[in-house]
């Protein structure tokens, strides 16, 4: 696939916290996390999660058992980490990999950044969000609209190196000639709505990556923002 990235601090944060990663070799591999956990440890966090991925073994086509034991490994030693370095207590980042074989593309994803989608004028949210808000969403407890101004929105249920031991959500999807993806932390998907989204997919890809970070910086930019747009050549 044609990859294309954009990372920026925001407005507000003092560090950027998201890490990203692209590799692309035999098989291709697209790794964004969003790390928490105080000024220093969410830095570290998200970090020592996209080195954890550097060591899959990109020769093979995507394979299930494999990804979960690169989240497992990722997992383990940030949990570990911590633990030994009272200075990081708390940490843990989110994590979402979209590794891309020959006629598919597997996603392993853990937290509340996303994958998005998007083939012929459809635009379609793979993951799940692992976050208070998105459990009540589920639920039926609140409404969309009630969604974005809920107080606790920013509250993640599920994150990587917060336990020694960790659940990942993999999901798999065809790819075919046209189609985009996103992946994303919630520093864009805060301010950036599916309406959004759409219009910038429809956009050429740099230029759909720059608006993108665009509409997340002057919505308010709150938090970090961190964003791949991925293209299967036609």
């Amino acid at each position: 696939m044609i990859a294309v990235s954009r990372t920026h601090q925001g407005k507000v944060r003092q560090n950027n916290q998201d890490s990203l990663l692209i590799r692309e070799e035999f098989t291709s591999l697209y790794v964004v996390a969003d790390g928490m956990g105080g000024h220093r440890g969410g830095n570290v966090a998200s970090a020592m999660a996209v080195s954890a991925l550097m060591q899959l073994d990109l020769s093979l086509q995507p394979d299930e058992a494999a990804f979960r034991q690169a989240f497992h490994h990722a997992n383990l030693s940030i949990w570990e980490r911590q633990l030994v370095d009272v200075s990081l207590s708390g940490m843990g980042t989110t994590l979402s990999a979209l590794w891309e074989g020959q006629d598919s593309v597997m996603i392993a994803h853990v937290g509340d950044s996303r994958v998005y989608q998007y083939h012929d004028g459809a635009l379609h949210q793979i993951t799940q969000d692992h976050s208070l808000v998105g459990e009540l969403l589920r639920s039926g407890a609140i409404t969309p609209e009630m969604a974005s101004n809920y107080p606790y929105r920013n509250i993640v249920t599920r994150a990587v190196g917060t336990d020694s031991i960790l659940q990942t959500d993999i999901y798999t999807a065809k790819k075919p000639a046209g189609c985009r993806f996103i992946i994303c932390s919630d520093g864009l998907t805060e301010y950036a709505g599916n309406d959004d989204l759409v219009s910038c997919l429809n956009m050429p890809l740099d230029e759909a990556a720059d608006r993108l970070l665009h509409i997340a910086l002057e919505g308010g930019g709150r938090d970090n923002i961190t964003l791949i747009v991925l293209e299967v050549p036609a």
